[in-house]
């Protein structure tokens, strides 16, 4: 879509949005203002299945992998979950970006780094590993720093009045669309969707708050998975294995009830994954831009 006047380098202006969502960032001016927290658990009996199929077949996979595949084909279906406010103006963003937070190596010593991975709305569960696999790879050598891991070093060689300058300056950028280009690209906090997996951690899930830099408007953590006792419609006792999944969205960008679909609808995806393996028949087009 060819970009027009009052569009971003990263999103297209909405303007045929409903009246009331274009006042809502006046009267909930922060993305902590407007946090609502969702929670859903997912029972794992046909995704390990899953998982086991194609790590037979060699697709070294994980439920990581299912989780962001999922919400990579939940945002192709349902769009306006890919929005962001900034500058009290709403925008439909261009690309599908995730960022997570991967440890070199799992101990107290060692740093961790942030990464920001593009996925297209076409992509199955096989184009997704790829590209977190190579991503994943590339940043644990722990003699590897990143664009975003130089950055961040860089701005702490300033001395503090610095830094509160710089940052107050990439805030004024960012909230009249004129933030370069190269900086949104390396920031973690300017993405669709920050991601974090607990479970590598052995913790459970959490509700993360997003932050007020940058464009995130969901934050998804999920943790170690737990086994639940279940009775079914014969009053038989059943232990299914599950796990977890909190989300926060900043409730500026569309209605609950749009929310509570995509929600679903990545529910049913984690849950059955087979319908990953192919590319969706159709990418659903923002109708609002």
């Amino acid at each position: 879509m060819k970009r027009r006047f009052g569009d971003r380098k990263d999103g297209y202006r909405l303007r045929k949005a409903n009246p009331f969502f274009r006042i809502i960032p006046y009267i909930m001016k922060e993305k902590n203002d407007a946090h609502v927290f969702f929670k859903e658990r997912v029972y794992l009996e046909d995704t390990d299945k899953f998982i086991r199929k194609l790590r037979k077949e060699g697709i070294k996979l994980g439920f990581l992998h299912i989780v962001i595949a999922s919400l990579v084909r939940t945002i192709s279906q349902k769009p306006k979950i890919n929005r962001f406010v900034v500058g009290r103006k709403t925008y439909a963003r261009n690309e599908i970006s995730f960022s997570l937070v991967i440890k070199k190596e799992l101990n107290e010593e060692t740093e961790e780094t942030t990464i920001k991975i593009i996925f297209e709305p076409t992509d199955t569960i096989y184009d997704v590993v790829e590209k977190i696999n190579h991503e994943i790879e590339v940043n644990k050598n722990v003699n590897n720093e990143n664009s975003a891991d130089k950055a961040a070093k860089l701005i702490t060689y300033m001395p503090g009045f610095l830094i509160a300058f710089f940052m107050f300056m990439a805030r004024f950028l960012d909230n009249h669309g004129l933030l370069p280009r190269f900086l949104t690209d390396l920031s973690p906090f300017h993405s669709s969707i920050f991601i974090t997996d607990l479970g590598s951690l052995g913790i459970k899930s959490v509700y993360h708050h997003i932050f007020n830099l940058g464009t995130n408007t969901l934050f998804i953590a999920f943790g170690t998975k737990t086994k639940e006792q279940v009775i079914d419609l014969e009053n038989n006792v059943k232990i299914r294995k599950a796990i977890d999944i909190k989300t926060t969205v900043d409730e500026r960008i569309v209605d609950g009830y749009y929310f509570a679909n995509a929600i679903k609808l990545a529910k049913r995806l984690m849950t059955h994954p087979e319908e990953l393996l192919t590319a969706p028949e159709e990418v659903v087009v923002d109708n609002e831009i």
